[in-house]
């Protein structure tokens, strides 16, 4: 049986990782997007490495579109096996890969006018919406903890990473001849105590471990701590500047982590009086799926549920669905909060809010999770003075705060004791994947030290024997 690394390696998007096993069945661990160069990505998200109609299986961790967003494009290739994933995973891909052909429509459309002025041909976009909503067909949902039998000699069992509704560590069992190996891949981890979801919780013991280290340089602050600073940027621009608090947020996971912050301060009375608009579509439609997976609530938000039936509304918050009502955000001139999609800042209507807002000092900008180093977010989070948005320049006078606790990556001492399940002596193999060099660099001499031995960074394309 070997392993290939083709994705999220050295890197943090795309992740792919191809097992092929003696018997020549091909099981995909994961089919992620590259995503954070707009559409200087185009060509790395084309050059897949290997044959989508060969895959057997795709085993998928979670639904985030640089762990899922390449499926309706296998699909659309050839690609007819199963994508073996939790229930809460299935339900959330429906939303987020429709969602995500509908922005390669659209943004195809806008990079062949370019093209058509450079002289070029046009391309076509890497999937559409028709192929995202034709792929789910090829979706099993698996409960956490069942163990599924994808055939007689390979089985997978899901167990809870708290990274996003329906995040699990994919623990796969595979019999070649009369020796069973066991792999375990933790996909993206979260953190030990969580807004929302129940914590992460060990997985059974691996002889192959390929895990994230998306932050393994660096630790967290608490989420209290987190919690009271995001009330005070708020009110320093809302009451203080009579500004707008503009959020990129990811609206899967983080949009409903701030909801949910801010409809605590509501209930608590700490919230001042001013209106919350989440103004993207895909946040509106997945905030009802959280609402239908409640069974993946920690036992803070059932408390809360006790006496709020609805954790994520309250009465100053509007969900925005139609063109129109996000484009009335920009002629307002009141104090307001308005989250909006992508996390990034990479692409949405989220572009549209900094170019209207950036350049007025009232305002204030606040990046709440990770952002890739070329993207827009990374570049206001760093400090730029400048800023390019849809091919206009602006100058950033608005001010400029980051939270990171609002990742829903754990650090490297979270992601340290949550791989503590293991016994280091019994791991024969791990691969580093889903993090900068840097971080894994620092990451691996950490788990060193924690006694894991045999430690690999994979670059893109490299193979190993297991």
């Amino acid at each position: 049986m070997k392993i290939k690394f083709l994705g999220a390696a050295r890197e943090v998007t795309g992740s792919k990782h191809l097992i092929t096993t003696e018997n020549g069945k091909k099981i995909l661990l994961d089919c992620g997007l590259y995503q954070g160069k707009g559409l200087d990505t185009d060509a790395m998200n084309r050059d897949l490495g290997f044959d989508p109609a060969s895959i057997d299986h795709i085993i998928l961790t979670h639904a985030h579109i640089d762990h899922a967003g390449l499926i309706p494009y296998v699909y659309k290739l050839g690609f007819r096996g199963s994508v073996v994933c939790t229930n809460a995973t299935r339900d959330l891909c429906a939303l987020m890969l429709a969602d995500s052909g509908h922005i390669h429509e659209h943004d195809t459309i806008t990079f062949n006018k370019k093209r058509q002025r450079q002289g070029l041909p046009p391309v076509e976009p890497l999937y559409d919406l028709l192929d995202a909503q034709a792929c789910m067909e090829l979706f099993i949902g698996v409960p956490y903890n069942r163990k599924f039998y994808i055939d007689p000699n390979i089985k997978v069992r899901f167990t809870n990473t708290g990274h996003l509704l329906g995040s699990a560590v994919a623990n796969i069992e595979i019999t070649e001849g009369n020796t069973v190996k066991r792999i375990a891949y933790t996909g993206d981890i979260g953190r030990p105590v969580n807004r929302i979801l129940k914590h992460p919780v060990p997985f059974p013991q691996a002889d192959y471990l390929i895990t994230e280290s998306t932050y393994g340089d660096r630790l967290h602050p608490s989420f209290e701590e987190s919690d009271e600073e995001l009330l005070n940027i708020l009110k320093h621009t809302c009451v203080e500047k009579k500004g707008k608090l503009i959020i990129p947020s990811f609206s899967v996971g983080r949009t409903q982590e701030i909801v949910y912050s801010l409809n605590n301060f509501f209930n608590s009375g700490k919230l001042p009086k001013i209106d919350i608009y989440v103004d993207s579509p895909l946040a509106v439609d997945v905030t009802d799926v959280f609402r239908l997976h409640t069974e993946c609530f920690n036992n803070g938000v059932w408390d809360v549920m006790l006496h709020d039936p609805d954790p994520f509304g309250f009465s100053s918050l509007y969900y925005i669905r139609n063109v129109e009502d996000s484009k009335k955000l920009n002629d307002l001139n009141r104090p307001c909060v308005i989250i909006s999609a992508s996390g990034m800042a990479e692409a949405g209507r989220i572009k549209h809010h900094l170019a209207n807002n950036i350049s007025n000092p009232r305002n204030t900008v606040l990046i709440v999770g990770y952002c890739a180093p070329s993207t827009l977010g990374a570049r206001l989070a760093r400090g730029d003075k400048k800023v390019s948005i849809h091919g206009t320049e602006y100058e950033v006078k608005a001010e400029i705060f980051k939270i990171e606790s609002y990742s829903g990556h754990g650090d490297y001492h979270e992601m340290g004791e949550f791989l503590k399940c293991q016994n280091p002596a019994l791991v024969k193999k791990m691969f580093l994947v889903h993090g900068d060099w840097e971080a894994q660099l620092k990451y691996l001499n950490y788990l060193k030290e924690q006694g894991f031995n045999s430690i690999e960074i994979p670059a893109k394309g490299d193979e190993f024997l297991l």
